[in-house]
Formats: structure tokens, C-alpha cells, sequence
């Protein structure tokens, strides 16, 4: 059953309790990078493993995203600056534990191609947290094999 998460803003990517960053330097640019992000969501079920659907609602100001396992998740745009920023809040999901969550894209030059950081910036219940902190690491592989995935489709492409 999906609940209402507690809606935080931006400043919640620096505040929340528990902040998982990860990072990774890809040859694409960030204008390409940008586009996959935001503009091409049902795209990203194609080179993020654990998306299995990805679609805009609410004429672009919104996601629903589902993953893997049976996780969904209802979600706010709250940033879309292109090429260096894209955010979104989950606003209702399925997912035991979680009560506040933020995800953050920040896209940056890196010689001619692109630093990709994302924050994983979220508040639960502790053994939510603690469940999150164990699994840091396969987090961070998972987004490493996403954005590797993406880069090479980016540059097989040429988008």
C-alpha cells in the first residue's frame, strides 16, 4: 500500500539524516547527460537495471517510477536546470520505512566530459537507515553501473 511521504524541499539534500553521495566521471556531456535525466524519463528503464518503468505525469512535473522488486514511487520535480542540476521528492511510495526522500543529479564539466553526483538524501525509520547504510555499498554499485550504462548509450548513439 503506497503512503505519503512528509514533503521536504531542496535544503533537505544538505539536512536530511542520512545523506548517501556517490560520483563518477563519464565521456558524455552534460547537456546529453541532462537530457537522459530529465527529458528522456522512460529511458532510463533502459540503462538504470533496477527501473523497470519510468514515465512523466503532470506534463513533465512529475515522474512515477517503479523498481525492480515491486517498489513505486510517485515523485516531484523539484529542480530541472539544464545542463547542471535535476531533482525530484518522492511523494508516495511503497517502500517500508521511508518517510522523507530527495534525489539529486548535479552535472559538471570534467575535461570533455561530465562529474555525475548523485545525492541520495533521505529520512526513515532506523531500521530503514540502518538497512541503507549496510547496503551502501550495492547503492553505489548499482549507480555506477547505471551511469556507465548511460554513457555508453549517450555515446553509441551520439544524443
Amino acid at each position: 500500500m503506497a503512503r505519503r511521504l512528509r514533503p521536504v524541499g531542496t535544503d533537505f539534500i544538505e539536512t536530511a539524516p542520512l545523506r548517501l553521495v556517490f560520483a563518477r566521471v563519464v565521456t558524455a556531456s552534460p547537456e546529453a547527460v541532462f537530457r537522459a535525466l530529465a527529458e528522456d524519463v522512460p529511458g532510463w528503464s533502459e540503462w538504470f537495471s533496477a527501473v523497470t518503468l519510468a514515465r512523466p505525469t503532470e506534463d513533465g512535473a512529475g515522474r512515477e517510477v517503479r523498481l525492480r522488486g515491486g517498489v513505486r514511487f510517485q515523485e516531484t520535480v523539484l529542480v530541472a536546470t539544464a545542463p547542471e542540476a535535476y531533482a525530484y521528492r518522492v511523494d508516495e511510495t511503497n517502500a517500508p520505512g521511508v518517510r522523507a526522500l530527495v534525489e539529486e543529479w548535479r552535472l559538471t564539466p570534467d575535461g570533455t566530459g561530465t562529474r555525475v553526483r548523485w545525492t541520495f538524501a533521505t529520512d526513515g525509520t532506523a531500521p530503514y537507515r540502518l538497512a541503507l547504510k549496510l547496503g551502501r555499498a550495492g547503492l553505489g554499485r548499482t549507480f555506477r553501473d547505471a551511469v556507465t550504462a548511460l554513457d555508453r548509450r549517450l555515446t553509441s548513439t551520439n544524443v
